[in-house]
């Protein structure tokens, strides 16, 4: 939305004439709206009033002072009087005052002694907001333009737009039926955020029913001896998800797995030892890892490997991810339920309970 300033050009008349008009000129070529004394009658009472009406609507009030103080009203100025009634507004003010050394007619300025210490008095009040000086009318024609775009680009005002521009009744009335449809949106999205989050909720509690009421038995092969041993112990997917899992948060391999598990899960281990290579039968583990497959918590991983690697690779999925989350919250859960410190992998909470009660 374009705005057009109105801005109030105020200074002695008949000696800044030429001056005016090109501070006016300035303010026309700028797209914005002058305003000067010379469109009204100074002295009238009535004038002064409609003086003040165009101040009260000014944007900006440009003050110019050369080496006269100007007609009187009383013991002021009229260029003071407005200047005075512009800062009372708290409109921004830019004053330009003439250089003490400037070339100009001796018919330009002020002899009367009186008239000179007003004249020197007023432009200290002038110096007491944002000044420049000048040194002849094109001087003042380029600090005013520049002064002037500084002051629209610092300090904008209200200005004027066409009424086209203007926010209309039914502009208003679209943005607030916007407004009560970008509300309900909100609502929308909240509800259906909560549902989504029920949903998600209620599958991974049946997720982890299934990995606890699902169990499966691994035998382990001794580097001491010949044939697969103790081939009834049984453990829980969840046991055994809940050991997989950090070991899959990027990647591992089917074998990795089945040495991880046999070196976790081995009923023996104080006494015997695993061997490395697929000390838990490989089909068994492959058939863990595709339950979990199936069950959407883990997947083939994506990364590349050398084409000679013709091992199998698998990583969680986000759901796992999340998963895990929820399986680990429920065994910090459970700890504190039983008062106890972090479990062994190797050890389910029930073991760890029955020997805290032993113990004590």
């Amino acid at each position: 939305m374009k705005k057009k300033y109105q801005i109030f050009v105020s200074s002695t008349y008949e000696d800044l004439k030429d001056e005016r008009d090109l501070v006016i000129k300035a303010i026309l070529e700028m797209g914005h709206i002058p305003v000067g004394m010379e469109m009204f009658s100074a002295g009238d009472e009535q004038q002064w009033k409609l003086i003040q009406t165009q101040i009260d609507d000014c944007d900006y009030y440009v003050v110019i002072s050369a080496f006269r103080y100007g007609s009187l009203d009383g013991n002021i100025s009229y260029t003071e009087k407005e200047y005075d009634y512009a800062s009372s507004l708290e409109i921004p003010v830019l004053g330009f005052i003439i250089n003490e050394d400037a070339k100009w007619p001796a018919s330009k300025v002020d002899k009367n002694a009186v008239k000179l210490e007003k004249l020197s008095l007023f432009k200290t009040k002038i110096q007491n907001k944002l000044v420049s000086y000048w040194s002849d009318k094109n001087d003042l024609y380029g600090k005013v333009s520049i002064s002037l775009m500084k002051q629209f680009n610092t300090n904008p005002r209200t200005g004027w737009v066409k009424s086209t521009e203007q926010t209309g009744p039914e502009v208003l009335k679209e943005i607030s039926r916007l407004s009560n449809e970008n509300a309900e949106l909100r609502k929308n999205i909240t509800e259906l955020k909560n549902f989504i989050d029920e949903d998600e909720k209620e599958e991974f509690e049946k997720t982890l029913d299934t990995l606890k009421h699902n169990k499966r038995t691994l035998s382990f092969f001794y580097t001491d001896s010949t044939k697969w041993e103790n081939g009834d112990v049984e453990f829980s997917l969840f046991e055994i998800f809940n050991l997989l899992a950090p070991e899959l948060m990027i990647e591992n391999s089917t074998k990795y797995c089945s040495q991880y598990l046999g070196i976790m899960l081995d009923p023996e281990k104080k006494e015997r030892q695993v061997r490395r290579e697929w000390p838990t039968p490989r089909n068994t583990v492959r058939k863990i890892l595709a339950d979990f497959n199936v069950l959407d918590i883990i997947q083939p991983s994506s990364k590349k490997h050398s084409v000679k690697d013709e091992n199998e690779y698998w990583s969680l999925t986000i759901e796992g991810k999340k998963l895990f989350k929820e399986v680990r919250r429920e065994i910090l859960n459970q700890n504190l339920e039983y008062g106890l410190n972090e479990i062994p992998d190797d050890e389910t909470i029930e073991e760890k309970s029955e020997k805290k009660k032993k113990k004590n």
